[in-house]
């Protein structure tokens, strides 16, 4: 078993259709181990940062995936090496600052072992003991003690890493049509961070992720959005998965509606309250198409935003069974004007920890999280709305891309995949 839940009688989703989702996969403690091992250790690209956070030899990023720590370091030639952040001698975490510099060398403050930027271990004090009196033995080869280091790639100026040497390309994992999207974001242009948040969300990490898949809900919950006519479920929109279904994309275009909003019957309430400064929501045009909303999810834990001229990263940290934390990186590109830049911060006030929008998501996944702890043993979630399968769609009235997810889900998990 090697430690893992993937025996055929600890199959949660066995004889389940695509359809159904099992409420103990959002709080059973031994699937979330297995979960870490199988899909955040194993042979997927996790995000670790933008490059630009390092910009000069020696400065670090210290991230996570899944519950590992790792440093993200810019070399002396320029690269990016990713190594995990924890001692090759008694496991001490090497570096506590979220960003900082370490030189030339990582430094244990513990006992003083140091590695170069590739984690390779260049030495130590009292190697050879003292007058010829302790010390590590004669035979102790530096080559065999290493940092745990990671298989990084670098695309326009994004880092992602794998614990696993057989992790295939990143652009073969992406595959060709979700690359047309990531690229649409980070097409090349040096990278700017524009500002971080983070949050704890006390649900299912897995919670967050179909959040993002799920269309359905961004025109009923966010009362925001619907009271300014922000976004509409009846504007010119369409989902797409790319072939393993675990990563997929949504997108509309604002004012492409036609005549009366067909509401499906969600109740719109009638505030009290205008908006008086409407370059809260006025994008700037600034990519070739016409595009206000586009929502990117990368299996496991990415998800990248440009809704208007809020550009951000969200990186979803698992912290047990049920909670996780969610960092926001917020960024623009260099050649951004004062006006792009203003827009981006103004409009980041939409999308964000305490947006207008997103602060609606949040206490809705802790509701979720509430409700599904209570639920009998054996209750499923159900995924229904517009179909059975997982394929793209030019609507949004869909949970397609949540079942897709769960699909790619099961084959990583060596759960059943039933159709």
């Amino acid at each position: 078993m090697e430690g893992t839940t993937k025996q055929k009688d600890l199959d949660i989703f066995a004889g389940k259709p695509a359809t159904r989702v099992p409420l103990a996969v959002y709080q059973d403690e031994l699937v979330y181990r297995s979960e870490l091992e199988q899909i955040f250790y194993g042979t997927t690209w996790n995000y670790v940062g933008l490059d630009c956070e390092v910009p000069k030899p020696g400065d670090f990023r210290r991230n996570y995936i899944g519950e590992r720590e790792i440093l993200m370091l810019r070399k002396d030639d320029g690269s990016i090496s990713v190594v995990e952040n924890r001692c090759a001698h008694r496991g001490a975490q090497l570096c506590q600052a979220q960003f900082g510099n370490v030189g030339t060398s990582i430094m244990c403050p513990y006992h003083q072992w140091t590695f170069d930027h590739d984690g390779n271990l260049l030495g130590m004090p009292f190697r050879r003991g003292i007058k010829g009196k302790g010390g590590l033995p004669k035979d102790f080869n530096l080559s065999d003690h290493k940092l745990n280091q990671l298989k990084v790639e670098v695309l326009n100026g994004v880092v992602f890493a794998s614990f696993s040497k057989d992790t295939p390309p990143f652009s073969d994992y992406l595959g060709e049509k979700m690359m047309d999207y990531f690229t649409r974001v980070f097409n090349g242009k040096k990278l700017r961070v524009v500002g971080y948040q983070r949050q704890v969300i006390d649900c299912n990490w897995k919670l967050q992720m179909e959040n993002l898949k799920d269309p359905y809900h961004a025109g009923i919950l966010h009362l925001f959005l619907i009271n300014f006519g922000f976004f509409r479920l009846d504007q010119k929109s369409a989902c797409y998965l790319d072939d393993s279904k675990g990563h997929s994309v949504l997108m509309s275009e604002r004012g492409s509606e036609e005549g009366e909003e067909d509401t499906g019957g969600v109740k719109i309430s009638d505030p009290d309250f205008v908006l008086t400064d409407h370059t809260l929501v006025e994008p700037r045009k600034e990519f070739p198409d016409n595009v206000t909303l586009a929502i990117q999810t990368l299996f496991p834990s990415l998800i990248i935003q440009a809704q208007t001229n809020t550009l951000a990263t969200r990186h979803i940290l698992p912290k047990g069974a049920g909670s996780h934390e969610l960092v926001w990186t917020f960024f623009g590109f260099e050649d951004d004007d004062e006006g792009m830049i203003e827009a981006r911060l103004r409009q980041a006030n939409l999308m964000g920890s305490a947006g207008y929008v997103t602060l609606d998501d949040a206490e809705a996944l802790e509701f979720s999280q509430r409700g599904l702890e209570c639920a009998p043993i054996g209750t499923d979630a159900v995924l229904e709305i517009g179909g059975t399968g997982a394929e793209s769609n030019d609507h949004l009235v869909t949970e397609s891309l949540i079942r897709g997810f769960y699909m790619r889900y099961r084959d990583i998990m060596g759960y059943e995949n039933t159709p």
